[in-house]
């Protein structure tokens, strides 16, 4: 009775809210970086879990994001585990509509060094994209807002030290290659001008080779035999500049540039609060809400990664 009224009220959170996850290009959900990470030295180790997930993210525009999500977890033996991410993404705006399979995420993790006080891990992976970013519109190519995949080959590494009460993470992505995108809104068809102002508002993206993120995770935690909440921040930050092509056409290559027409920059810090609270139903089984809100949003984001109120409700199974 209690975990069915446990589960009504999680679900009535998730519908007030305003949308889910971290703002990144992923790395902040892999491994030795995912948020509100179990530590327990009493439970007997389950060496694999699957959790099912589901959120839904607004943006700074019309579009407003949704993934369902596998997340496949299973450990090789106590020390070492690995991670397959399969996300299903569709996006709804005023644009257009588009869905899709997202980009995979692949994630080994090992454990460093274990103690009765702490645990030291570190991952490495990869992410993989499921289409070339360029998904369209009648003749037109949509903004990264809409885009169900960045159409990059990402590699992944990262770092995190935990115990009952703390978790600390840092690590870092590097795309390998630049994507397909052609959105250029002095290139966009319309019948009706006055459309052009709302387009206007979408950074180009033509030609996107993002830049290098690190991340950072801190994070307070309050443990209890079958409750659990966190707290913490997650800053991230764009080390090196998003380069695009502007002034492309049939009679130009155009020229690359990581500004934008207003002289901002494509690169900085995005800043996000994060909590989470969970419930364990037994030791094979439980569920966590996440809810995050953006801080802090860098002047130029040509790949759409601009989440502000975030939800996600999950279940995980162990076994």
């Amino acid at each position: 009775m209690r975990s069915g009224i446990l589960i009504i009220l999680l679900l009535l959170i998730v519908i007030g809210a305003q949308g889910q996850g971290c703002s990144d290009a992923g790395f902040c959900t892999m491994g030795a970086m995912k948020p509100d990470q179990p530590y327990n030295k009493r439970v007997e180790l389950k060496l694999r879990t699957m959790e099912f997930s589901y959120y839904r993210g607004t943006t700074t525009l019309s579009p407003i994001i949704f993934v369902a999500n596998i997340d496949f977890n299973f450990s090789l033996n106590s020390r070492n585990g690995f991670q397959v991410k399969l996300p299903y993404q569709w996006v709804r705006g005023s644009l257009g509509n588009t869905a899709t399979i997202g980009d995979i995420s692949l994630c080994y993790t090992r454990n460093i060094y274990s103690s009765d006080q702490f645990d030291l891990n570190a991952s490495f992976g990869a992410k993989i994209p499921t289409n070339n970013s360029n998904l369209m519109a009648g003749p037109n190519s949509l903004p990264m807002y809409y885009q169900t995949s960045l159409g990059t080959y990402d590699l992944i590494a990262g770092i995190s030290l935990i115990n009952r009460k703390w978790l600390f993470a840092t690590g870092i992505q590097v795309p390998l290659n630049q994507n397909g995108n052609q959105f250029d809104w002095n290139r966009w068809i319309t019948d009706n001008p006055a459309d052009l102002d709302y387009i206007r508002q979408y950074p180009n993206s033509t030609d996107l080779t993002r830049g290098i993120d690190i991340m950072l995770r801190v994070e307070r935690n309050f443990r209890l035999s079958r409750f659990n909440f966190s707290a913490g921040l997650l800053p991230i930050y764009r080390i090196t500049a998003d380069v695009i092509t502007v002034g492309k056409s049939t009679t130009s290559d155009g020229t690359r540039t990581s500004v934008d027409s207003k002289g901002n920059i494509a690169k900085g810090l995005a800043l996000s609060w994060i909590v989470t609270t969970g419930y364990n139903f037994n030791a094979r089984s439980g569920i966590r809400l996440l809810v995050g809100h953006k801080m802090m949003q860098r002047d130029f984001n040509p790949d759409g990664l601009t989440r502000e109120m975030v939800t996600s409700l999950s279940y995980a199974y162990r076994f």
